[in-house]
């Protein structure tokens, strides 16, 4: 049998750091294959190469048409793939995460896990919706009611601004036409948010279940991270289609935030943000060959790799 012709699975030391590669590539309407070291995408417009081991996570979107070759090198470069909605709109599943070591996903559990981090992780995301604001000394019962302000202020903003009355959120999660035209716009737009939001906490190896202003769903984080650009994105947008002479309210309002998404640059502060809440300083990328260690209850972790003796010498 003729050897394949392709790249050699590269050691993991030789990957390069995630500070080096673009990061979120997104890709639709294209066949997507390998050629050597390259991922090849085709469409309508032409052929494009695009070297693998200069993307950190791969975004399908529809249309996408990827073969096992494809994925077999991205697999090997260490890069994560997602597939989503149009422009991210929806979250559908996830391959591996853009790195192998569980740093976040272990500041995570332990922030979850305590009383005191926990509210340091709350306070960090109620400062996210009050920048200029200090909220270091206020309860959880105070953010809660300053949010509260924040959000009933800007459906009345929105409403007056649309000429919309507006009697509260309103809805049935099982039974989405009994809302009325803004609930209706209003849902449809926060699930792309959750999409977005889901496929950024995936690709950072974060758990979407373990949330801090919301607790005990499978995507309490994912709610938590999307809360941070409702009133941004989402409201605005909902009151806007909800305006319009137009029966198509889903389908328009999955447009409109997908662009706005876009165009305010979303995805890129979803990493940032997430990144900010669960580290205390900016980290650089350490080599894939330091990340695994073997957990010791005295010393926290130890060098792995190595052939250890008992305290008594045996």
């Amino acid at each position: 049998m003729s050897e394949i012709s392709g790249m050699i699975r590269p050691e993991l030391q030789m990957l390069p750091q995630i500070r080096d590669r673009m990061t979120f590539l997104y890709l639709e309407q294209c066949q997507i294959n390998r050629q050597d070291s390259a991922i090849l995408v085709h469409d309508e417009k032409g052929t494009v190469c695009i070297p693998a081991a200069a993307i950190s996570v791969l975004l399908l979107g529809p249309g996408t048409n990827v073969t096992h070759r494809a994925i077999e090198l991205i697999g090997d470069a260490g890069v994560t793939v997602i597939w989503v909605g149009e422009k991210g709109v929806r979250f559908y599943a996830g391959g591996r995460p853009l790195t192998h070591h569980s740093r976040l996903l272990i500041r995570q559990a332990e922030f979850v896990s305590n009383q005191r981090l926990h509210l340091g992780v709350v306070r960090k995301m109620y400062q996210l919706r009050f920048p200029e604001e200090d909220v270091s000394k206020l309860t959880l019962q105070q953010l809660r009611g300053r949010e509260g302000s924040r959000i009933r202020a800007v459906y009345k903003k929105a409403a007056e601004q649309w000429k919309i009355p507006w009697k509260g959120r309103q809805y049935d999660p099982e039974d989405f036409l009994s809302g009325d035209k803004v609930n209706q716009a209003l849902s449809a737009g926060h699930a792309c948010l959750y999409g977005l939001a889901h496929a950024v906490i995936a690709a950072l190896g974060c758990s979407p279940g373990l949330g801090f202003v919301h607790v005990g769903h499978e995507n309490s984080f994912v709610y938590d991270i999307a809360d941070l650009y409702k009133a941004e994105i989402t409201i605005p947008v909902a009151f806007e289609v909800a305006a319009k002479e137009t029966e198509e309210v889903s389908a328009l309002v999955r447009r409109r935030v997908r662009d706005e998404m876009t165009a305010r640059h979303i995805l890129e502060r979803m990493v940032h943000d997430i990144r900010y809440l669960l580290e205390d300083e900016p980290k650089t990328e350490e080599r894939e060959a330091e990340m695994l260690f073997l957990w010791d209850s005295e010393r926290g972790v130890v060098k792995n790799g190595v052939s250890y003796r008992s305290s008594k010498g045996e």
